[in-house]
């Protein structure tokens, strides 16, 4: 058997879904993914300036405690964004709350209103869509701040409420620009008894429940390498004159895309 220094330092190249698998394989391997070497691999290389964002700072005696820690969604940047890692890879993702979001005419009480979240929203404010003709909602990301050389996807996190109305006039577009590059969809939030059957079943946007109690949409993906450009996300409806209201926005999630890894053990 190698000495468990050099056991460790080899599951350090590997993935935290292959660390928690080995620590089942013997005492040997179990002692080894418990090394401070291992899960210091595994952590965002900005992981300090991260913590140090924290609204409640963690309690942990090691960088695995630090990294599980991680995997749970945490609020940063006095409470406007939440950050997690992805358990099985340690890849970074975040949502932007409604308030880091530019939303046209989100500061018109008419229009819009914010009102203090719900037990099931992780942010203080959510903006509600009173009335509106001119539906645009915007959010920015810097690429540094994900991980590099990933695939992401970004979701409009949100609900329809039942007074909601004016939804299912007009498709809405969503798109994402990077690198001057815009990649666009279409989608209804609402269906109607008119609709084309290849409204609903083609290439449109699907409105999906969460676990976390809220809706979502995809609003595309894109790859992030290595560069630091900016990401831009949106969905909008500009184009008809139909009053619309009744949508609650919680914010955008940007993470990475899921390719069916197995479940696993910790």
């Amino acid at each position: 058997m190698l000495p468990e220094d050099c056991l460790s330092e080899i599951l350090s190249l590997t993935s935290p879904e292959d660390a928690f698998r080995s620590s089942l394989v013997s005492t040997s391997f179990r002692s080894a993914t418990e090394s401070d070497l291992v899960w210091e691999r595994f952590l965002p290389s900005d992981y300090r300036e991260i913590i140090s964002r924290l609204i409640n700072p963690l309690k942990f005696s090691s960088k695995k405690e630090l990294f599980l820690s991680l995997c749970c969604p945490v609020l940063i940047d006095a409470g406007t964004k939440s950050f997690k890692l992805e358990k099985s890879s340690g890849k970074k993702s975040y949502i932007l709350s409604a308030s880091e979001l530019s939303i046209t005419w989100g500061s018109d009480p008419i229009r819009w209103g914010w009102i203090s979240s719900t037990a099931s929203s992780r942010f203080s404010k959510v903006a509600v869509l009173r009335t509106t003709e001119w539906l645009e909602i915007r959010g920015k990301i810097r690429m540094r701040m994900l991980t590099p050389n990933t695939t992401y996807e970004a979701y409009l996190i949100m609900k329809i409420s039942n007074w909601a109305y004016g939804l299912d006039s007009r498709p809405l577009e969503m798109s994402i620009e990077v690198r001057g590059q815009v990649f666009s969809r279409k989608a209804f939030l609402q269906k109607h008894d008119g609709m084309e059957k290849e409204e609903i079943e083609g290439d449109w946007g699907v409105l999906r429940g969460r676990e976390d109690g809220w809706m979502e949409i995809r609003l595309g993906g894109f790859f992030n390498g290595e560069d630091d450009e900016e990401a831009t996300m949106s969905l909008r409806e500009v184009k008809g004159c139909q009053l619309k209201g009744g949508l609650v926005i919680e914010g955008i999630e940007v993470r990475p895309k899921q390719l069916g890894l197995a479940n696993f053990v910790s």
